[in-house]
């Protein structure tokens, strides 16, 4: 299906500025005047800021999943693509965006009865958590099922952490030392 141009400009817009400043903090009528559309564009698109919501959430979603995806198998077979995991936060931390995890920080926002946009953050989370556990099985085949899923686990907790942590210090050394406890992780799940 063919997304149209408003559409993907309204994304984008809304994106950048629920990044930067916040679900909350950000009006609909500055998403509007950014994206240089009419106020009847926007709810052609979308029914509510709700549903602008988890559509920006869905694109960074995707983006993330690819952009990942591409810088752990560029990386050897075996426990080099598991810590490009963590290691991908480097640059991400680095970048002049960087404002930590957009689903955690949305999460903090929005009404704890909000169902709609908590089923997407999580479905965000379970997707992620399913590649790595995929991850781990094609670059640790010989390992027990049991032991490849504590793997996954234990990579999932330790980029979560990481992203929260270098947020909020604003420093990398919490990506630096997530990366030593998984190198860690890996060195005490080689004999089994």
């Amino acid at each position: 299906m063919k997304v149209s141009k408003a559409r993907t400009q309204i994304i984008n817009t809304a994106s950048e500025l629920f990044y930067k400043k916040g679900y909350n903090l950000t009006g609909i009528n500055e998403i509007i005047a950014k994206a240089n559309i009419a106020k009847a564009t926007l709810y052609s698109h979308f029914k509510s800021k709700e549903d602008l919501c988890i559509a920006y959430l869905e694109y960074r979603d995707e983006i993330l999943s690819k952009n990942l995806q591409e810088f752990c198998e560029s990386k050897t077979k075996g426990d080099a693509q598991l810590l490009a995991v963590l290691q991908f936060l480097i640059p991400f931390f680095k970048s002049e965006q960087f404002n930590g995890c957009w689903c955690i920080r949305t999460l903090a926002e929005i009404e704890p009865q909000n169902e709609k946009i908590r089923t997407c953050i999580k479905a965000n989370k379970v997707s992620f958590l399913q590649y790595l556990k995929k991850l781990v099985k094609q670059n640790k085949p010989e390992l027990k099922a049991s032991i490849q899923k504590q793997i996954a686990n234990r990579i999932y907790l330790l980029y979560e952490g990481a992203i929260l942590e270098s947020h909020l210090h604003n420093e990398i050394w919490p990506i630096k030392e997530a990366i030593k406890l998984l190198r860690d992780v890996l060195e005490n799940t080689a004999s089994k």
